[in-house]
C-alpha cells in the first residue's frame, strides 16, 4: 500500500490531528503546523497474504524493529553488542525451500532505479513489493533485509506513534530510493574525498603552525563534512533557500574553511588565532570577540552544473554551554520563515524554505536538558520550523573522558529524541558515502512530514578531547586501536583507488596543491584587516549602540485619540461572540477607566496597538501570556461555545497593521527563553516579548540569560530588542514567587560605578511603578535606532492599583519614559528615601497614614541599568541642604535586591553634588532565602522596614 492524494495517489489534511476543540486553532496569527499525509489502509487482497503468511510477516516486522542492533555502525567495533536472535528466519518456522508472496509484507527495489529527487509527493507503487503478487525465495528475502537493515546504517522507525511514517519509512527505504544514483558517479565520489582530505590537511596544517593550540579539530568525524554537503545540496534542489546551523565547538573549523562550504577565510582564522580580532573593532567600541571554536559565517552555496542553484547557510555563534544554541536556532528559523510567508504564495507550507540543522556531541545530547526542551518545542503551532535535521557526531568515548556506560542510561545517546517519536539513522563514520545516503534519507523524511529527524554519526576522536589531551589515561585500549588504524580519509582515498576513481599521483597532488593555499593563506595574516558585518541585511538601518548615531530617548508619545481607539480596539469583539460572563466587567472598566485613567494591561496594549499600527509586529510568549498569569492581560478571547480564539488588535487595526502573536508555551524556560533570542537576532522589527509566571522562574534560563542575552553583543556583535517580563513583589507568597533575582542582573550588568555613556551597556534593567512607564518603555525598545534586551520587574499588586494609575496624557507626544520620578517634595524634610518599584507605594501609604509626608522626600529610581547618574544628580542638586539623611530603601534582603549595585552608584551620585555622609540601608536583613512563608513573620518585616525607612 501507499500514500494516495484525493486522486487516488494522497490525501492531504492540513489537521494535526483529528480534533474536537478548535482552542488557538489555526486563526489565531503564527499558529502553523505542517500538512499531515494520510494513507490507505491495507487493501483486503494484501491483508488476506499478511494472515497467511504470518510468520514471514513477524520476521520482516523484526528485522524492521530490531536490525539496527546488529548493523555494522561502529567503526572502532567497540559498542557492546549481543546476538539478535529476533533476525534469525529460523525462530519464525520459516522454509528455505519455498517461495513466499510479498505482497502486503515487503518492498523490493525495482530493476532499474531511478533518481528522485526529494519531494511530498509520493511516488507511485512500484511493480515489485508491497502491493503486487511477487514472490521471493528466503534466502532472497533475508538476504534483502540483512542489506537494509544490517549493513552500514541502523534504522530505528518502528517506534514512530504515527502509521504513515512508519509505511513510508518501510517503502523508502526497501525500494532503496535515492536522490542519487546507485553506486554514486565518479564525480560525486571526488568530490566526498576533497571534503574528507581538506578537513585533514587543515587539522594536520594547523597541528603544526600552531602546535599548542585546541583546535577541536575533526580528526576521525570527518563524514561531518560529506553529510553537510549532501544535507546543503539536496536543501538547495528542493527549493529550500535558507538554512540555519548550529554546532558545538569538535569540526567547526573545517566546515568554516572549506571553499565548498562556508568559505571562511584561512587568513582571517590565523590571524584571531595570533591574537588579532574577528570584527573591525573600530566600528564596535565595547566588543570583545570570542574564541576560535565560536566563530560564525554565512555563506550562498551554489550547486548545480551553473551554479544557479543555491542555498544560504548562516552557522550561529554558540558558546561552551553545550546545546544551548539549539532553541536560538530554532528561533531564528522560525523568523525567516515568518518573514518569507509575507511574499511567498498561500500554498507555501511550514518549512518550504527554510530549515533548520543542528550538530550535536553525543555526550551533550543524552546529558543536557535544553536538549528535551527544545524538542519539546517541535511541534507546537508557535514554536515548530518545519522539521529539524539532527546530527549527533558521536564518539565510543563519551564527554571529556567518561565512557558511555557512566554518562547515559540508555543505549544510544539519541535515545533522547524518541520523546517526539523522532526516527533515527545510526550510520557508521568509515563509510562516507553510506553518511551521504543516510542524510538524503533522512532529508527526504523531513520534507514528507515536516517533523524532527536525527542522524547518529557514529566516529571516533584521534586525539581525545582536544589535541593538547593524552586520552590514553583512561581509554588506553580504544586509543591503541586508534592510532594503529588509518585516518577516515586514508580509508576512503584507498577505496577510491581501489576503484579506479583516484591516483595515487593525483591523490597526492591535491594534498600538496591545499597545503600551499593554506601556507600562502597564512603568510598574509600580519596585514589581515578584519570587517565588521553586524549591521547589514535587514540589520543596516541601525546603529551600533555604542555609536555616536545611536538615539538613546526618542519620543515615544501617541497622540491621545489614538491611544483611545487603540485601547477600545483592544476589546472589541464580534457581535454573536459568546464572551465569558466575567469577562464583561474586564471590558467596561477598560472602557471606562480611559475617561480617568488607566492600568498596567491597558497600558501595555495601547503599546502593543500603537506599535502594531506603525508596522512592527508583537510577539508574547511564556504560559497563560494571552489572558496573563495574574488575569490582567486579556490580549485573547476564547468563545465559551466554540471555543473559537480571537486576538483583538489583529481584527481591528486595518491590514497594514503588524501582528501580535499570542505564543502559550510549553512549561520550559530556558528553550522558550532562547527561541525568542533567537527571533530577536532575526528581527529588528519584532518586539519578542518572555513573560515568567513569577519572575524567579528564570532560574531555568540561567546559562541563556548569561551567554546569548547579556554578553551576545560584546561577544558577536548581536544586537537583541528581547523583553523579558518578570513579576516582581514581596507580598507574602513566600520565596519562589516574590523576586525575579534584581541582584542577578545588576551584577551582569556592565554599567560603570562612577558615570555611563549610556551606550555601552550590555542590558537595560527596569522596575517601572506606573503604566505610563511601562508603555513608554515597551515603545522605546522599538523606536530606537538600535537594539538591547530589556528586563522589567514587571509589577503583580500594582497591575489594578487606582495609586499606580496613569492619565493618557502621560502618554501623548512630548512624554517619555523617565529614569527618576519624584514623589512630594518639602524643602524642610530631612530625609531623602530612593527606591524602586513598588515599594514606593508601601512607604508613601505608610508616611500618609503617619502624617510626616513633609518630613521626607521620595526618588524612585525607575530604571537601575544604565544608572540614572545625570537624572539624579539633578534632582539632589535642587535642594540647598547638603545634610539631610540619604536612605536607599527596598523590600528584598540586603543581599539581594539592588542595594548592593546602588550603593557606590549613589554615593558617587552624592560626591558629584555635594551631599555630606553616606548612604543608610532600609530594607530586609541579609537572608539565605529570597523571602519567608510565615505569614506572621512576613507581616513581621513589613513592619519592620517601614519604621527603618521612615523613622
Amino acid at each position: 500500500m501507499w500514500i494516495k492524494r484525493i486522486d487516488k495517489r494522497l490525501v492531504l489534511s492540513r489537521l494535526s490531528h483529528r480534533r474536537v476543540r478548535s482552542y488557538h486553532d489555526d486563526a489565531t496569527f503564527g499558529y502553523r503546523v505542517p500538512a499531515k499525509y494520510q494513507l490507505p489502509d491495507y487493501t483486503q487482497e494484501e491483508l488476506d497474504n499478511r494472515n497467511a503468511n504470518a510468520p514471514l510477516l513477524r520476521y520482516v516486522e523484526s528485522v524492521r524493529r530490531h536490525g539496527h542492533r546488529a548493523a555494522q555502525i561502529d567503526p572502532l567495533d567497540l559498542m557492546d553488542r549481543d546476538p539478535v536472535g529476533a533476525l534469525d528466519a529460523s525462530r519464525y518456522g520459516l522454509q528455505r525451500t519455498q517461495s513466499y508472496p510479498l505482497q502486503g509484507i515487503l518492498h523490493t527495489p525495482p530493476s532499474l532505479r531511478p533518481t528522485t529527487p526529494p519531494s511530498t509527493a509520493a511516488p507511485e507503487r512500484t511493480e515489485t513489493g508491497e502491493g503486487s503478487n511477487v514472490s521471493k525465495s528466503l534466502e532472497e528475502i533475508e538476504k534483502h533485509l540483512m542489506e537494509v537493515y544490517v549493513d552500514k546504517i541502523g534504522f530505528e522507525y518502528m517506534h514512530c506513534p504515527e502509521k504513515n511514517e512508519r509505511l513510508w519509512f518501510s517503502h523508502h527505504v526497501e525500494t532503496e530510493a535515492s536522490s542519487f544514483p546507485e553506486p554514486f558517479e565518479e564525480e560525486r565520489k571526488k568530490q566526498i574525498w576533497k571534503l574528507l582530505m581538506r578537513s585533514e590537511e587543515l587539522d594536520r596544517f594547523l597541528g603544526k603552525k600552531f602546535p599548542n593550540l585546541k583546535r577541536y579539530g575533526c580528526e576521525g568525524a570527518e563524514s561531518m563534512l560529506p553529510a553537510l554537503s549532501t544535507l546543503f545540496e539536496v536543501s538547495a534542489k528542493s527549493g529550500i533557500s535558507s538554512i540555519v546551523l548550529s554546532l558545538p565547538h569538535r569540526g567547526r573549523l573545517s566546515l568554516l574553511c572549506d571553499p565548498d562550504l562556508l568559505d571562511f577565510s584561512p587568513t582571517a582564522l590565523f590571524a584571531k588565532i595570533r591574537g588579532k580580532a574577528e570584527f573591525d573593532p573600530s566600528t564596535a567600541p565595547g566588543a570583545t570577540g570570542d574564541v576560535i571554536s565560536h566563530l560564525s559565517a554565512t555563506r550562498d552555496i551554489p550547486f548545480g552544473s551553473d551554479d544557479k542553484v543555491n542555498v544560504n547557510v548562516k552557522m550561529l555563534q554558540n558558546p561552551s554551554h553545550l546545546e544551548a544554541v539549539n532553541p536560538v536556532a530554532l528561533g531564528v528559523t522560525r523568523s525567516k520563515q515568518m518573514e518569507l510567508l509575507k511574499s511567498s504564495p498561500k500554498e507555501c507550507q511550514l518549512g518550504d524554505k527554510a530549515m533548520c540543522v543542528q550538530l550535536h556531541g553525543d555526550a551533550a545530547f543524552a546529558g543536557q536538558g535544553v536538549v528535551s526542551e527544545s524538542l519539546g518545542l517541535s511541534g507546537l503551532p508557535h514554536f515548530g520550523s518545519g522539521g529539524t535535521v539532527h546530527i549527533i557526531v558521536k564518539y565510543p568515548s563519551i564527554g571529556y573522558t567518561t565512557p558511555a556506560s557512566l554518562a547515559r542510561s540508555s543505549v544510544y545517546s539519541s535515545d533522547v529524541a524518541k520523546m517526539i517519536g523522532c526516527p533515527i539513522l545510526h550510520v557508521n563514520g568509515d563509510y562516507p558515502e553510506a553518511v551521504a545516503r543516510a542524510v538524503d534519507i533522512a532529508f527526504r523524511y523531513r520534507q514528507m512530514f515536516r517533523k524532527d529527524v536525527v542522524i547518529d554519526l557514529i566516529c571516533y576522536r584521534r586525539w581525545g578531547h582536544n589535541e593538547l589531551d593524552e586520552p590514553g589515561y583512561t581509554q588506553p585500549k580504544m586509543y591503541e586501536k586508534i592510532r594503529g588504524r588509518k585516518s577516515v580519509p586514508e580509508i576512503y582515498e584507498a577505496r577510491l583507488k581501489e576503484q579506479g576513481v583516484l591516483t595515487q599521483e593525483s591523490a597526492s597532488q591535491a594534498r600538496i596543491t591545499y597545503n600551499e593555499h593554506l601556507e600562502a593563506q597564512s603568510s598574509q595574516m600580519e596585514k589581515y584587516k578584519p570587517k565588521s558585518d553586524m549591521l547589514e541585511g535587514k540589520w543596516k538601518n541601525y546603529v551600533w549602540p555604542a555609536g555616536s548615531e545611536a538615539d538613546h530617548h526618542p519620543d515615544t508619545g501617541v497622540n491621545k485619540g489614538e491611544l483611545t481607539n487603540i485601547a477600545k480596539a483592544s476589546v472589541t469583539l464580534p457581535e454573536n461572540f459568546n464572551i465569558h460572563s466575567r469577562l464583561k466587567r474586564h471590558i467596561s472598566s477598560r472602557l471606562k477607566s480611559l475617561e480617568k485613567k488607566v492600568d498596567f494591561a491597558t497600558a501595555e496594549a495601547m503599546a502593543f496597538g500603537s506599535l502594531l499600527k506603525e508596522g512592527y509586529d508583537v510577539r508574547i510568549s511564556g504560559q497563560d501570556v494571552g489572558r496573563g498569569t495574574f488575569s490582567q492581560r486579556h490580549a485573547m478571547f476564547v468563545d465559551q461555545k466554540t471555543e473559537s480564539c480571537i486576538i483583538p488588535l489583529n481584527e481591528e487595526l486595518g491590514e497594514s497593521a503588524g501582528k501580535l502573536e499570542l505564543a502559550n508555551s510549553s512549561l520550559s524556560e530556558m528553550a522558550v527563553l532562547g527561541f525568542e533570542v533567537g527571533l530577536s537576532w532575526s528581527s529588528p522589527k519584532l518586539l519578542p516579548i518572555w513573560e515568567a509566571q513569577f519572575g524567579d522562574f528564570m532560574n531555568g534560563a540561567q546559562s541563556m540569560i548569561d551567554t546569548f542575552i547579556v554578553g551576545a553583543q560584546a561577544k558577536w556583535l548581536k544586537q537583541s530588542g528581547l523583553v523579558m517580563m518578570l513579576p516582581h513583589g514581596y507580598d507574602g507568597a513566600g520565596p519562589e514567587h516574590s523576586s525575579c533575582k534584581i541582584e542577578r542582573f545588576l551584577q551582569l550588568s556592565n554599567d560603570s560605578q562612577t558615570s555611563n555613556t549610556h551606550g555601552d551597556i550590555n542590558l537595560t534593567f527596569v522596575n517601572p511603578s506606573t503604566p505610563a512607564q511601562l508603555f513608554h518603555l515597551l515603545r522605546r525598545q522599538m523606536k530606537r535606532n538600535y537594539r538591547r534586551p530589556l528586563i522589567i520587574a514587571s509589577p503583580k499588586g500594582l497591575l489594578r492599583s487606582p495609586l499606580a494609575a496613569s492619565a493618557l496624557e502621560d502618554m501623548t507626544p512630548g512624554t517619555t519614559f523617565q529614569p527618576i520620578l519624584e514623589g512630594p517634595t518639602d524643602p524642610s524634610a530631612k530625609r531623602v528615601i530612593l527606591c524602586s518599584g513598588k515599594h514606593y507605594y508601601t512607604l508613601l501609604e505608610a508616611l500618609t497614614r503617619s502624617d510626616k509626608l513633609s518630613s521626607v522626600n521620595m526618588v524612585r529610581v525607575e530604571e537601575l541599568s544604565p544608572f540614572p547618574y545625570k537624572e539624579l544628580e539633578n534632582v539632589l542638586s535642587k535642594d540647598e541642604n547638603k545634610d539631610k539623611e540619604i536612605v536607599w530603601a527596598q523590600e528584598e534582603p540586603s543581599n539581594q535586591g539592588a542595594w548592593s549595585y546602588v550603593k557606590p552608584r549613589l554615593e558617587a551620585v552624592l560626591e558629584n553634588v555635594g551631599y555630606k555622609g553616606k548612604v543608610r540601608y532600609a530594607g530586609r536583613s541579609s537572608g539565605a532565602t529570597t523571602a519567608v512563608a510565615v505569614g506572621e513573620r512576613h507581616k513581621t518585616e513589613v513592619e519592620q522596614m517601614i519604621n527603618d525607612a521612615l523613622e
